[in-house]
């Protein structure tokens, strides 16, 4: 079968799986991958008896359904099945009891994971509270929060190397004593940056609410009630915190524990990163997902969905998921254990929005729920056969005794089936398709290259739909990518707009009701960003977060549009409120120039003798400077505080009227233990690196004095040759900068991600 991936595809195989050598050369081509992915995951049907030709035929198919890119299992699996490593899940979770003990030896399975390439989720739960006495020592308990935060620092240690970056879920229970402390701790975006954080809400807590009711504060290591809370006030101040910057994210504990299918092993208490995987401690996490766009056929009035296809996907993709649990090299003894025990695996779908938009249904639409509530009974249901297919020739999962399914008098080989995951770089690979169940990420955007050509990148259902009907031109391209969305654009047909949304078309209660309506035949959760405009308040957030309680989702993430974005400046803000609120300034005095709305800039790409350096320089509506933002691809610790120190007050410098020239002359020349070249240049720091882009851009006029409109604002960032200029409009959800590529990170799937190179932060 001919093999058919994108540009971009090839790009994150190349940069993120492809086998290279020892100098950090591609050896693999994307056929011999899923060749060496198909063999090994194949080649577990030796140990049940099957013969070599039955094995071989089962590789032909698992390799023809991963080319074909109908179905994608999760990133470890593509790296490093069949490969020495051998560790396949994305994700695990781990217990954290009230020991010093405990503590630590969970981290050191944490670094392990991480250095393996998984992410990791605890529940903070059972560790008594902050400035409670400890009995053995006499001493005086620091508390959760001060753990993560350990947590967090062992997490950007380890992060510097391997392809795939550690990521965390912290969860602690509404009832604990410290949640105030935990619901804000993550206030300042700059803290505990390497993990999410969910509060875990009970029912009770929810029916007290309901009624305005105060509720206990339990130690868990007396099990006594400590203190009391209104519900209110603890709510208002999640959701005045999720409204602030996205975070804390809930999870409703008791809907979680609810669908436990082994209750006799444990309760649930936490989940993966992006919070899609609730299981049990030491689990691990066996993903993959099919490619719905991929899923239908062409008839007379247009397509429809192919349900034939799609049955024997999802029976393909259960058995290949099963045997990646017997080829899977565990991180941690526990944790084989604990996995074969419930042989649990999370079947799910991408390409949900790109699915729509070809059978002509609108996302927010009741015919688009529908559709939702009958694809997912479709692949649970055929799923379920398929477990029972492989339960008779190789056994229930070891745990089934006592089982929900036990109960139920239903067989089966895994104690869960279906997931809805993040698939930000396996939809790349199986692209052009959109992620999850996300709305489409943009209908047009602009990419410049070398040359200053501009390309414009269009989904190919509106370009393939925009020429059938006859309104497809080069102008009216960009000027969609101009604007990002299509809704204002007199030129396109309205029915042709109601099919074409992107996140921000899309009200935040259809967002949650597609949710809910995904979650209903999903065993495990849903991962899936709510998404809100800037100019939401906290009271939409609260209607959100009650409505998804109510609908029976198991979970939340929001995020406000450019409620993250970094701010270089926090000063400047302080002195805006003090002006509002009558405080008198010295004359004399510089004050910063406060930040307009808009600002819009380049970035540059230096080499320097510690890594890429990507260094953006934005300018005010005047076109004059006004701030710098710097990012060194692997920089971790304290190059990575050094760099924004730079950063700040070079920007201060600039907001504050200082000449351009004395900036330069002050950080030129500065030398590091580590100077390189580039493009005949001696670069000697990363300092002496800023101050020659500077140089280039604002005093040599590279890039010329511009007046922007808002609502053409847009944020450029380059990856490796060419420049992606991403529209506010179409991507106001972006939130940074990559720090692999310099590209632009946006908040999708409950995780940020680049969608240049297919870096992810879960």
């Amino acid at each position: 079968m001919e093999l058919n991936l994108s540009e971009n595809a090839l790009r994150v195989l190349k940069r993120r799986y492809l086998k290279k050598d020892a100098r950090g050369q591609v050896v693999e081509t994307p056929e011999e991958m899923f060749r060496r992915v198909a063999k090994a995951i194949a080649g577990v049907e030796r140990l049940y008896g099957c013969s070599e030709g039955e094995t071989k035929s089962l590789e032909e198919n698992f390799y023809n359904m991963m080319t074909s890119l109908e179905f994608m299992p999760n990133s470890p699996t593509l790296m490093n099945a069949g490969k020495e490593l051998g560790q396949l899940s994305a994700c695990f979770t781990l217990p954290i009891d009230d020991s010093m003990e405990s503590i630590f030896e969970t981290l050191k399975a944490v670094a392990m994971i991480h250095k393996s390439g998984g992410g990791t989720g605890f529940s903070f739960s059972r560790l008594r509270p902050k400035n409670s006495v400890v009995r053995s020592t006499g001493g005086i308990a620091s508390g959760p929060v001060s753990f993560m935060k350990v947590y967090d620092a062992a997490t950007e240690a380890v992060k510097q190397g391997g392809t795939r970056r550690g990521a965390n879920m912290g969860i602690l229970r509404v009832d604990h004593p410290d949640i105030l402390e935990f619901i804000t701790c993550k206030d300042n975006d700059k803290k505990i940056t390497n993990f999410n954080i969910s509060i875990a809400i009970t029912d009770d807590f929810m029916k007290k609410l309901q009624n305005g009711e105060e509720y206990n504060l339990v130690d868990p290591h007396t099990h006594s009630v400590v203190h009391r809370l209104k519900t209110t006030e603890v709510f208002d101040l999640i959701i005045k915190q999720a409204h602030k910057n996205g975070e804390p994210g809930v999870i409703f504990i008791d809907k979680i524990e609810k669908d436990n299918p082994a209750p006799k092993l444990g309760r649930i208490e936490s989940t993966n990163p992006c919070g899609e995987q609730p299981i049990l401690p030491y689990e691990s996490c066996d993903l993959g997902s099919i490619n719905l766009v991929r899923m239908i056929k062409e008839v007379s009035s247009g397509y429809e969905v192919d349900w034939e296809r799609l049955r024997n996907t999802v029976h393909l993709a259960v058995h290949f998921l099963d045997n990646v649990i017997d080829v899977n090299k565990f991180p941690l003894p526990e944790i084989e254990k604990a996995t074969k025990l419930t042989r649990k695996i999370g079947l799910g779908v991408m390409g949900w929005a790109s699915l729509l938009v070809k059978l002509g249904i609108p996302y927010s639409s009741e015919e688009a729920l529908e559709l939702a509530d009958k694809m997912m009974s479709f692949i649970l249901e055929e799923a379920k056969e398929k477990s029972r297919q492989l339960a008779q020739r190789k056994g229930v999962f070891p745990a089934f005794e006592g089982s929900v399914w036990d109960e139920q008098g239903f067989r089966l080989r895994n104690a869960t089936l279906t997931t809805i995951a993040p698939t930000g770089t396996i939809s790349i690979i199986a692209g052009p398709t959109s992620s999850g169940i996300e709305p489409l990420f943009a209908i047009s955007y602009y990419r410049n290259v070398m040359d200053n050509d501009k390309l414009i990148e269009i989904e190919p259902v509106f370009e393939e739909i925009a020429r059938e009907r006859g309104f497809y031109s080069r102008q009216l391209m960009e000027k969609v990518a101009e604007v990002g969305s299509v809704q204002k654009i007199e030129e396109i047909p309205e029915e042709v707009k109601r099919i074409f949304v992107t996140a921000h078309d899309i009200s935040p209660e259809w967002h949650i009701r597609m949710q809910a309506a995904f979650q209903k035949y999903t065993n495990n959760a849903v991962s899936k960003t709510i998404n809100f405009s800037q100019n939401a308040t906290v009271e939409d957030v609260r209607k959100a977060y009650l409505l998804a309680y109510e609908l029976g989702c198991k979970g939340i993430t929001v995020y406000r549009d450019k409620s993250r974005q970094e701010q270089v400046l926090n000063i400047a803000g302080k002195q805006e409120v003090a002006v509002e609120q009558g405080s008198k300034i010295e004359p004399g005095k510089i004050v910063p120039r406060p930040r307009p709305e808009v600002t819009t800039g380049t970035t540059s790409k230096v080499s320097t003798g510690c890594g890429n350096l990507y260094i953006t320089i934005n300018l005010d509506e005047q076109g004059r400077p006004f701030e710098v933002f710097t990012q060194m691809g692997k920089a971790g610790g304290c190059a990575a505080s050094q760099l924004e120190a730079i950063g700040r007050l070079v920007s201060l410098a600039f907001r504050s009227g200082i000449e351009v020239k004395s900036i330069i002359e002050q950080l030129r020349n500065i030398r590091c233990p580590s100077p390189s070249w580039e493009k005949g240049q001696r670069i000697f720091s990363c300092a002496d690196a800023i101050a020659r882009v500077i140089e280039k851009r604002l005093v040599n006029g590279v890039t010329p004095a511009v007046s922007v409109e808002p609502a053409k604002a847009a944020m450029k960032h380059s990856y490796n040759d060419e420049t992606v200029i991403f529209s506010f409009a179409a991507h106001g959800e972006i939130v940074g900068v990559c720090p692999d590529c310099g590209g632009a990170l946006r908040h999708e799937e409950g995780c940020v991600k680049c969608h240049a190179c297919g870096f992810t932060k879960c």
